[in-house]
């Protein structure tokens, strides 16, 4: 019983010390997040994409790397755009983008995993969009395009209205930064049950999942083991989409759990591809047969699993050519003081403080202001329903333990 109590309040004080670690950096992104999905509204985007295919996937990938991280937000706006007239693949290199090339995300991962890790996910974003492009081009599916354009025509969307002009005078007004703190809260919205979640299995996974378990679910890993055969880490490769398909967690949500997993010998292609695979679980599928049919769903499903795999290959083999391969050594996710008076400390609170402006400008100051919703992908209201008491439980749990371990242990 005392072994349990004492996991417990480890697990509780893991969890809370990683989001300490990284509540900057969630605060920095989606202030930068929620500035530029008001300042460069979609219709910029839809209007600024080309005919020429070349081009158009060119901006589908920088519009997406400035765009939301959320897979719900970006499965929307993916939709939207590509129903307005872009083209299917530079709608896939939006979706890829949104999700794995933003800067948020990049800042959490230096934070848990180390630059090897930034590099590996901003040039393995834009491999995705290679291969996808590559594979879409060599299928050709054109009666799948059109089927899925003729089913999001027969959809009523309501449109977004594009009330900002020039953004250089917009971004002086204090209305527009009132606009700005509803769309950072609405981000927070999006994301607070998952990184709740997510945040509470990496710190039980840290506390009670012994290294064993990990070296069963993924072949030979192990601390300090980083020779692998390539039939080893292609299963790595392929059991990260399976491990991240459990935990059903956004990107965001699933880094702690990634530098887990890299901590306890997990190669590297195996957790890269554990970090790309937010659009490879059942939601997101579900959410893709909605807009175009369930055809195409699978194939896109087909399409985002094969550039993954293909791209955790050609990182983790890349990256061992140019002897850059991370050291599962250099990932300390125990036995760390995470609340110390560090630059981490003075960084949160600075963002705080930042944090609570924006709340004020926009929800006490300026509570007339308006600002239309982007479009959220429909969420299946029993999952939200089961995520939303999972996260209430995981504070229970949390509160609990912090008290095991600093009044009763």
């Amino acid at each position: 019983m005392n072994d349990f109590l004492k996991q417990w309040g480890e697990a509780a004080y893991t969890t809370t010390g990683f989001f300490w670690m990284a509540l900057w950096a969630f605060i920095l992104g989606y202030i930068i997040s929620s500035m530029i999905q008001i300042f460069v509204t979609e219709k910029r985007m839809q209007k600024a994409m080309g005919e020429n295919e070349g081009k158009s996937v060119l901006l589908g990938t920088f519009f997406g790397f400035i765009s939301s991280s959320c897979s719900f937000a970006a499965l929307a706006s993916a939709k939207s755009i590509f129903k307005k007239g872009a083209s299917f693949v530079a709608s896939i290199a939006f979706l890829l983008a949104s999700t794995n090339l933003v800067i948020e995300l990049g800042i959490i991962i230096s934070i848990f995993l180390g630059w090897q890790f930034v590099v590996g996910e901003y040039v393995g974003g834009i491999l995705l969009i290679l291969i996808c492009w590559i594979l879409i081009r060599v299928i050709n599916p054109k009666r799948l395009i059109e089927k899925a354009k003729k089913n999001l025509e027969s959809q009523d969307d309501e449109e977004e209205t594009d009330a900002s002009k020039d953004w250089k005078k917009q971004i002086k007004k204090e209305d527009s930064w009132a606009k700005v703190a509803k769309k950072y809260k609405m981000e927070w919205q999006m994301v607070w049950k998952d990184v709740t979640v997510g945040f509470t299995i990496a710190g039980l996974v840290a506390a009670f999942v012994p290294d064993s378990f990990f070296q069963t679910l993924f072949i030979n890993s192990g601390q300090g083991n980083t020779d692998f055969t390539f039939l080893e880490i292609l299963e790595h490769v392929v059991v990260g989409p399976v491990a991240a398909f459990l935990t059903f967690i956004g990107s965001m949500g699933n880094i702690p759990l990634a530098a887990l997993l890299f901590g306890k010998g997990v190669s590297f292609a195996g957790v890269m591809a554990f970090i790309f695979s937010d659009l490879v679980v059942f939601p997101v599928l579900r959410i893709n047969a909605k807009y175009y049919g369930w055809k195409m769903s699978l194939f896109i499903l087909f399409l985002l699993f094969t550039a993954l795999v293909g791209t955790s290959l050609s990182l983790h083999y890349g990256f061992d050519l140019l002897g850059i391969l991370p050291d599962p050594s250099q990932v300390k996710i125990q036995d760390s003081k995470y609340f110390k008076i560090d630059y981490t400390f003075f960084l949160n609170i600075t963002f705080l403080i930042i944090s609570g402006y924006l709340i004020y400008l926009g929800f006490y100051k300026k509570k007339d202001v308006q600002h239309s919703m982007s479009e959220m992908a429909p969420k299946s209201p029993l999952l939200e329903k089961v995520l939303k008491y999972l996260a209430f439980v995981c504070y229970i749990w949390l509160f609990g333990g912090l008290i095991i371990k600093f009044f009763i242990q």
